[in-house]
């Protein structure tokens, strides 16, 4: 059977017809100025409607509302222009179906040239599924992300948290080691003369031996006294610790507070010293708590005395405001190293020139604390060889803190 070319143009249309309803992407022809011609069963499936409800109407019905509003633009500066802004070009747009719901395409639109006019193929292909698992991927890729930024901060937290596990557990051992040695030295000592004194003391049996025999009593008194203060630091440590140590304000007599405590740190004078009182009218009276404060008082001073040589005087000053009293113990003793003063107020420090002076290393820590329950502060300066100043501000009522 012999066939004209007239059959084999039919039987190549009735092939494009075929490929182009068979199509699984929607296929859509349209006219140069934006009329649609032809659609492909794929293509009424997508937007739901019918073949004969698309063809002759303008294309920019089945577009989103700003490209629906800009399509014919679009087209005018094609055709002026000649440049393309969709045309042979595949981008992602958004479609509108016939119920109104928008939902993500792949366009890619292609110019046809015939011998009369110009036509445009447009081949869609909803990629909303797509859409779908990207975004799950992109959750589930940003949920992943998180975890590992939370694993990694619990992690740097953990880190964090071990050093300073490790920080306290050296800074344990150091305070262990320095309390062992302080104490072996604090101890020994003072047990040592007690020791010697009381075996001096059995020799001397003779009636006009009385005054050796006085002079080791008195040495033993020292060095008990000497135990006792030790193990009184010890006992107002733990106190603190065990926040056991409560501030009760009371209305107090500042002049006569300070009065007190001078006399009570009389033991500690050496020969020729002397305090000197320089005493503001204002503050009279403070609330706050007398025990505590003469606690703090006392060491100061006390310390004044300690680390002055004989017949070098310790000044006493106060001052005060309608809220704040201050009083500064001064000395010209042998002042405190620069290196040292960052430690001064921690748990048994003791500045490396004061090695030869009896002491335990908490007065000052203790001291700190009793300001701080007070609510108060403490600051000195200091400069090696010259002296000392500690001053201790205190609020005018603590009873409202």
């Amino acid at each position: 059977m012999n066939f004209t070319d007239e059959d084999m143009s039919q039987e190549n249309s009735r092939r494009l017809r075929a490929l182009f309803e068979m199509a699984t992407d929607g296929i859509i022809t349209m006219s140069s100025d934006g009329f649609i011609e032809n659609v492909n069963q794929a293509a009424c499936d997508l937007f739901g409607y019918a073949a004969g409800e698309m063809q002759g109407q303008k294309v920019n019905m089945l577009m989103a509302q700003y490209d629906r509003t800009h399509h014919d633009g679009y087209l005018k500066r094609y055709h002026e222009t000649g440049d393309p802004h969709i045309i042979g070009i595949g981008r992602d747009v958004i479609g509108r179906r016939k119920d109104g719901h928008e939902f993500p395409l792949r366009l890619a639109v292609s110019e046809v040239k015939l011998d009369d006019r110009t036509i445009y193929t447009g081949i869609l292909h909803d990629v909303s599924a797509f859409r779908k698992a990207k975004e799950e991927v992109e959750k589930l890729n940003a949920d992943l992300e998180n975890k590992v930024k939370e694993r990694t901060a619990a992690l740097r937290q953990r880190e964090v948290e071990l050093k300073l596990a490790l920080g306290k557990e050296r800074e344990l051992n150091e305070l262990k080691s320095r309390f062992l040695s302080m104490a072996s030295h604090e101890f020994k000592t003072p047990l040592s003369t007690v020791l010697s004194s009381a075996e001096l003391i059995e020799l001397y049996v003779e009636p006009e031996q009385q005054p050796k025999r006085e002079r080791h009593i008195n040495r033993i008194k020292d060095a008990v006294n000497q135990l006792t203060e030790v193990l009184d630091d010890f006992l107002s440590l733990s106190q603190l610790e065990q926040g056991r140590v409560i501030c009760k304000p009371k209305l107090i007599d500042v002049r006569a507070l300070i009065s007190t405590s001078v006399e009570s740190s009389e033991g500690q004078f050496k020969e020729g010293q002397e305090v000197i009182l320089e005493l503001a009218d204002e503050p009279r009276t403070l609330m706050t708590d007398p025990k505590l404060l003469r606690h703090v008082l006392i060491n100061l001073i006390s310390n004044a005395a300690k680390y002055s040589s004989p017949g070098m005087p310790v000044t006493i000053r106060s001052a005060g405001t309608k809220d704040y009293c201050s009083i500064t113990i001064l000395d010209q003793g042998i002042g405190i190293p620069e290196e040292d003063q960052p430690h001064l107020f921690d748990r048994f420090f003791r500045a490396r020139n004061v090695e030869n002076v009896k002491g335990t290393g908490l007065g000052l820590n203790i001291v700190n604390h009793y300001v701080s329950l007070m609510g108060g502060r403490i600051e000195f300066t200091s400069k090696l060889g010259e002296g000392s100043s500690f001053t201790v501000h205190l609020p005018q009522d603590n009873s409202v803190l």
